[in-house]
């Protein structure tokens, strides 16, 4: 245990409770001090750039209105501009609402800088002052033809333009903008601020410790449940409660616990059943060794039998410990296949063929129903090695009779390999786990040959070269253990 506490701690010195509260209060501060370098350092630019574009944005609407109006309408001679009563109210209606909106004063005059439309709206206008006014359109006269032309005095600014053609204008519009001095405006937001900042960041403290709490309480729980995983404790329960992710990650970790389970039980089926079988064969090892020195030593004949038995017993112990040393290869990915061109009914006649001796001697009929000869492509040795597991199989499953029948069946895109048993077979919710490393069926018969991990072999070869396979099985009757090639080539 004091390894996973080490590597997480190494990895960071801080929790997660403490970040999650940390950045929540580095993001408050970090909001309020823009909001005050804003207040003390743009705002009096801001406002005023808003309230420039605003009057901007006035005076090309009222010149667009009056510009609609069309030339030959406007005009009763070439020396004035006269309006009917129709353009006369249009003009002055978006010269009144555009005033009230935004707190302007406009004026229109022709070009003999008479009175065309205006509204007054605060006192302080420089354009309805008669002198200011003949100045300011003295300017605008003298100005580039068609252009926008802007004043500046102390607070208040100045906005015009020409109407009309730029070169023979038919008047001015003349807009007043009054500039409120923000810095008093400022003294009392700046206060009112002060007293604002100073209850948010309190109210950010509690409200991100409250945060940090409830984030970290899932995974502080489930950190607790993992600990006690890692002792060997697979009745954990791990509590995601909280959040979606800490559900996720809870219902990861109690799938990971029922898998680590089910491994825990395989292992442990495993050193059983290996300490079975090592077991037997070392006692009659010892046993038939010390017959040999202390009885048969000088007896030729009882010397060979029991050195007959001593060999027999090695052989299983090497044929077990091989099989444990191949399985365990090919479930790690470190043996590769050697693939090869054979044809699998000659195969499949040779290997029964070895069988002869073993059913001549123990009463088991072997019955092989081959078809066409049909040229495969795959490991010849792996593939052996799946047929030699699936006879022993059902040497070892088999009925009463005896008999074990062997299939070629050939395919448009396979050959399909059939072993049948006539034992009691497999019950439907045991067929789903009889590949499995380590198991075992309840209906064993006798253990001929073999090491009992001869169906896990199958089930890794056959996964190695990518072939589909199965049991088909009826209580009573039997099973039929299968497996297709598909890497095929036809006979010409």
């Amino acid at each position: 245990m004091k390894p996973i506490k080490h590597f997480r701690h190494a990895n960071s010195k801080i929790s997660l409770k403490v970040k999650i509260w940390l950045y929540f209060i580095m993001f408050t501060v970090v909001v309020f001090a823009l909001l005050w370098i804003f207040l003390i350092f743009f705002l009096e630019r801001f406002y005023e750039d808003m309230r420039v574009r605003s009057a901007a944005k006035s005076m090309i609407a009222i010149a667009d209105v009056y510009n609609e109006i069309d030339r030959s309408e406007k005009y009763s001679n070439a020396m004035e501009i006269v309006l009917d009563d129709e353009q006369s109210k249009k003009l002055a209606d978006i010269v009144e609402e555009t005033a009230v909106e935004e707190d302007l004063c406009v004026l229109v005059v022709d070009k003999y800088s008479r009175e065309v439309a205006k509204k007054h709206v605060f006192n302080d206008c420089l354009i309805h002052n008669p002198n200011d006014k003949r100045r300011i359109l003295a300017d605008s006269i003298d100005s580039a033809e068609g252009h926008v032309i802007s004043y500046r005095f102390q607070n208040i600014l100045i906005y015009g333009c020409t109407l009309g053609d730029g070169a023979y204008p038919d008047g001015y519009l003349l807009i007043n903008l009054g500039l409120v001095p923000v810095g008093a405006t400022v003294d009392v937001i700046k206060r009112q601020l002060m007293t604002i900042t100073v209850i948010l960041i309190a109210f950010a403290f509690i409200i991100s410790l409250y945060l940090s709490n409830r984030i970290s309480a899932p995974i502080d729980r489930i950190t607790k449940s993992a600990e006690r995983l890692a002792k060997g404790d697979f009745t954990t329960k791990f509590d995601g409660r909280g959040y979606l992710e800490a559900k996720k990650l809870a219902d990861t970790l109690t799938y990971a616990e029922k898998e680590l389970s089910k491994v825990d039980m395989m292992q442990r089926d495993l050193i059983a059943n290996v300490s079975h079988d090592l077991r037997t064969p070392l006692t009659m090892l010892k046993a038939y060794a010390e017959m040999i020195r202390d009885l048969s030593g000088d007896n030729p004949v009882k010397r060979n039998e029991h050195l007959e038995i001593i060999i027999s017993e090695t052989d299983r112990l090497a044929l077990l410990v091989n099989d444990m040393l191949d399985l365990s290869k090919l479930e790690s990915g470190r043996q590769k296949l050697t693939p090869s061109e054979f044809g699998i009914r000659g195969k499949l006649s040779e290997i029964i063929e070895r069988f002869k001796g073993l059913s001549e001697k123990n009463g088991y009929t072997i019955h092989f129903t081959p078809d066409e000869e049909r040229t495969v492509y795959c490991d010849t040795v792996k593939i052996e090695q799946v047929i030699y597991n699936l006879i022993n199989n059902a040497i070892n499953y088999t009925g009463d009779d005896k008999q074990v029948f062997v299939r070629q069946i050939n395919t448009d895109d396979g050959v399909l390999v059939e072993v049948e048993d006539t034992g009691d077979g497999i019950d439907k919710d045991k067929i789903k786990l009889i590949f499995d490393k380590y198991y075992r069926s309840e209906n064993h018969k006798r253990e001929v040959v073999g090491t009992g991990l001869g169906l896990s072999i199958v089930k890794a070869v056959l996964k190695l070269h990518n072939y589909d396979y199965g049991v088909r099985s009826t209580i009573g009757k039997g099973s039929t253990f299968w497996f297709k090639i598909s890497d095929v080539k036809k006979q010409q």
